[in-house]
């Protein structure tokens, strides 16, 4: 991700926010990290079936960079590394708990529109 200003930028603020929370699996993320105070890579790892080490390894250095997501090596052997959402990141908790509610009902609503009829 390239390292973006936005300061003195015309354009979309949506735009702005899509650009570093957009795509498949940022948002997944924070919310993940929003239901828990931190996260190992791979606890991570583990509740986001259908990503490889390397993308998601890609995905939070991303959100690292653009602040969203602090990241917290321990000198252990072996070494422990924890994720976690900065100030800037939990303010991010309405837009993904609306995108959350969305994607429910939007569940629920396709459920009932594929149940087979069962007044025929």
């Amino acid at each position: 991700m390239k390292n973006r200003h936005y300061r003195d930028i015309p354009g979309c603020p949506v735009e702005v926010a899509l650009d570093l929370i957009g795509g498949r699996w940022k948002g997944v993320v924070l919310h993940h990290l929003l239901e828990n105070d931190y996260l190992r890579f791979n606890e991570l790892h583990r509740r986001l079936p259908g990503i490889s080490q390397r993308l998601l390894t890609k995905q939070l250095r991303d959100l690292e960079e653009s602040g969203l997501v602090s990241r917290t090596v321990y000198a252990e052997v072996p070494p422990r590394v924890e994720y976690r959402l900065t100030e800037e990141g939990f303010t991010l908790r309405p837009v993904i708990d609306i995108l959350a509610n969305w994607g429910e009902v939007r569940i629920a609503r396709h459920k009932m529109q594929t149940l087979p009829n069962s007044t025929d």
